[in-house]
């Protein structure tokens, strides 16, 4: 059999050095890795060659300066470059590869390498006949892989949730810190009311429940995702792709230097890598060797149900950081099976979840799938059926449980004067006064243990605000802003809805009836047929606080449509 020469770059990298033990168990591979350190590439190849099942050669490789003419002298049939980081890379090596004959394979996670691969060497690698994934790690490969099996057949998804924690002492090399730094604090795309936002990177963070890890803390990074699964899927209301770091100092240290650079504080960060890289000799050491993956979708499945599909990964051993390896040798082995068409592109797409998931056997990686239909929206759950069924169209759509996720219209507000007021509308949020102000309303339905609940977010014109509405036992509406938690005594009569306060409660301490709001708050449907509110809070003694009205209309204008059509679409231009 006729073996092919794979040329690893950076092969005595954090993820280089895992991905040469990997392949080194393939067969009719000659594998050579390189490092800039021959010293190093040599004591790798001789490390790993007595238990390879192929021919292991380590070569000294400087890959910015020398590559030319090592492709000449190897002529590889595939060059994988684990080197990074890839943020403000060129494509000098993929284009040299490509060049030389060589069908390429990166690990790059770095959004704009990745979004400009394809455009920039679709036209080389279709006119030599060559494959050129870029991103074949942890994503866009194995993230989007795991999104397409949990969404097989589904009409719509409302939103999805992708988080990496890695073990604590887990190795982490210069690359990795720098990849980090270089968007910490700067702005970042997201996928944000079923269209391209921006955040901060490692900014805003919040704590995630990861299954066998517990809860750990996370903020938004910079991937590919966002611009990449959102219009590709049409996911109509959200993406959120976070990572956390396991020890609690090093996840504040990194979101302190983020805030300060955000607020023009700081520049530069690179300088800090040898500093920060020193410092986790000892903030690694109260943590351990798990690390984990969870991707989240919420949307409507074949049959037109809501459910919330979850995937799950679990790496225990200090096998985590295998995990970004594994995508790029799955594909080697597509490529070796003739599965991967001629042409540039991102590795997202490319792969399947089960045939990354083949090459996680090795080590102690576990994976787990889970699905949750939910039941009953929480109005319908406060209403009861047969008062739910009488309210007016757009009412029924924007609160049932099938209901569009993301709405946009117009709105006024008028607020109160006074200190307290203004006090209060800072705690809870609340937006300032104007007339013919643009709002997009976005509601996110949760499947909980506890029942319906639901995740209201209101932006008027760029300044939102979000409430959270649940049901308890016995049915009763409960609406918390902030600290403040208010029960509602919602009432359908011709079509409407009416939600007057019932109870008060601040940090979870009921307040006395003296000091409970007045609520008008009113829902119906317009002779146009939009969703109309108007809501006006007073308070005891201060008198207004907020009055908000407008109009609403779902985001889409139209039904769903078969998300299998959107996918081929994307597909064939891909």
């Amino acid at each position: 059999m006729t073996t092919k020469r794979v040329l690893l770059i950076g092969g005595t990298g954090v993820f280089g050095q895992r991905l040469a033990r990997h392949l080194a168990g393939m067969d009719g591979l000659d594998l050579t890795i390189t490092s800039r350190s021959q010293a190093k590439a040599r004591a790798l190849a001789d490390s790993i060659a007595t238990a390879a099942t192929t021919t292991i050669l380590g070569i000294g490789l400087d890959h910015r300066r020398d590559l030319d003419s090592a492709l000449a002298i190897l002529s590889p049939w595939l060059v994988i470059d684990a080197s990074g980081p890839f943020q403000g890379a060129s494509y000098d090596v993929p284009r040299a590869a490509l060049t030389a004959g060589a069908h390429v394979v990166d690990l790059a996670d770095a959004r704009d390498y990745i979004l400009g691969f394809g455009p920039a060497l679709d036209g080389l690698a279709h006119e030599r006949g060559l494959v050129a994934l870029a991103g074949a790690s942890s994503t866009p490969a194995l993230s989007s892989a795991a999104v397409t099996a949990l969404t097989e057949g589904w009409r719509r998804i409302d939103t999805l949730d992708i988080t990496i924690t890695p073990g604590g002492r887990s190795e982490v090399g210069e690359a990795v810190i720098a990849a980090i730094l270089s968007y910490a604090g700067r702005p970042i795309p997201i996928w944000c009311e079923g269209e391209l936002q921006e955040t901060h990177g490692w900014v805003d963070g919040r704590r995630v429940a990861m299954p066998g890890l517990g809860s750990r803390r996370v903020a938004a990074v910079e991937t590919v995702d966002a611009q990449w699964l959102g219009p590709r899927l049409d996911v109509r209301s959200r993406i959120a792709f976070q990572a956390g770091l396991e020890s609690p100092i090093e996840q504040f240290g990194i979101g302190m230097l983020a805030r300060l650079r955000k607020r023009g504080w700081l520049g530069e960060l690179k300088p800090l890598i040898p500093a920060l890289l020193a410092g986790r000799r000892l903030t690694r050491l109260p943590t351990s060797d798990r690390g984990g993956m969870l991707v989240e979708a919420t949307g409507l499945d074949a049959n037109g149900e809501l459910r919330t599909a979850r995937w799950s990964l679990l790496a225990e051993q200090g096998d985590g950081p295998h995990v970004p390896t594994l995508p790029a040798a799955a594909a080697l082995r597509a490529l070796l099976a003739g599965q991967i068409a001629p042409g540039a592109r991102p590795a997202a797409g490319a792969l399947t979840l089960a045939a990354i998931a083949a090459e996680m056997t090795p080590y102690a990686i576990s994976t787990h799938r889970q699905t949750t239909s939910h039941g009953e929206a929480v109005f319908e759950a406060a209403l009861g059926e047969t008062a739910f069924a009488a309210l007016a169209a757009p009412l029924q759509a924007l609160h049932g449980k099938n209901g569009p996720p993301v709405w946009h219209g117009r709105s006024e507000i008028e607020t109160g004067d006074g200190f307290i007021a203004r006090l209060l509308r800072k705690i809870i949020g609340l937006p300032p006064a104007g007339r013919d102000i643009p709002l997009t309303f976005s509601i996110e339905r949760i499947a909980s243990p506890s029942g319906p609940a639901e995740l209201w977010t209101r932006n008027f014109g760029g300044a939102r605000f979000s409430s959270r509405l649940s049901t308890d036992a016995k049915g009763a509406l409960f609406e918390a802003f902030g600290p403040l938690s208010f029960r509602l005594d919602p009432a359908a009569r011709d079509g409407g809805l009416a939600l007057p306060v019932a109870s008060l409660r601040c940090l979870g301490l009921p307040l006395p009836a003296f000091l409970l709001p007045k609520s008008d708050a009113l829902e119906y449907a317009d002779t146009e047929g939009r969703f109309r509110f108007d809501v006006k809070l007073t308070l005891p003694f201060i008198g207004l606080l907020t009055h908000y009205k407008g109009w609403l209309l779902p985001a889409d204008g139209a039904d769903e449509p078969r998300l299998e059509a959107v996918r081929a679409t994307s597909h064939s231009v891909g």
